[in-house]
């Protein structure tokens, strides 16, 4: 399971007209699934979400996590994110794992992080999406458990 993490200071998704999650200041996370992720590996990404330190303490430094500071996530699947493009112009998704797979995992990333005390807005598993952000640094890390 890999997540292209954005500290934000606001982002949204939408699908068509309909904004389906939003959050202020927080952390995006597009979340990418593969066919070796299981239930442990979605809770190992839900506590690495929650508590990466990449908000800034009272020195400025990168020190805080958004389980301390009480922030919001935005969680969207993005099978993409397992793309291969070693070969040729046309990316391969084998990488990817099946909706099947991928769909409940995502789904236990967001429940665990929402048993641990997050606020957790999402995008719609499968649906083509439209995300809005205003990434702050900027500060984008790729997590991968």
């Amino acid at each position: 399971m890999r997540a292209l993490v954005q500290r934000v200071s606001e982002a949204s998704v939408a699908v068509g007209n309909e904004v389906v999650g939003r959050i202020g200041t927080g952390l995006c996370a597009l979340v990418g699934v593969t066919a070796g992720d299981s239930l442990g590996t979605a809770d190992r990404m839900a506590a690495k979400l929650w508590q990466l330190r990449i908000f800034a303490d009272d020195a400025g430094n990168m020190n805080r996590s958004a389980a301390e500071l009480r922030l919001p996530l935005l969680v969207v699947s993005q099978f993409t994110l397992y793309a291969d493009t070693s070969r040729g112009r046309r990316p391969s998704f084998a990488g990817a794992a099946p909706p099947a797979l991928a769909e409940p995992l995502v789904q236990r990333l967001v429940d665990q992080l929402r048993s641990g005390g997050a606020e957790v807005a999402t995008g719609r598993f499968g649906a083509t999406m439209q995300v809005r952000l205003i990434n702050e640094g900027p500060v984008t890390l790729m997590v991968e458990v």
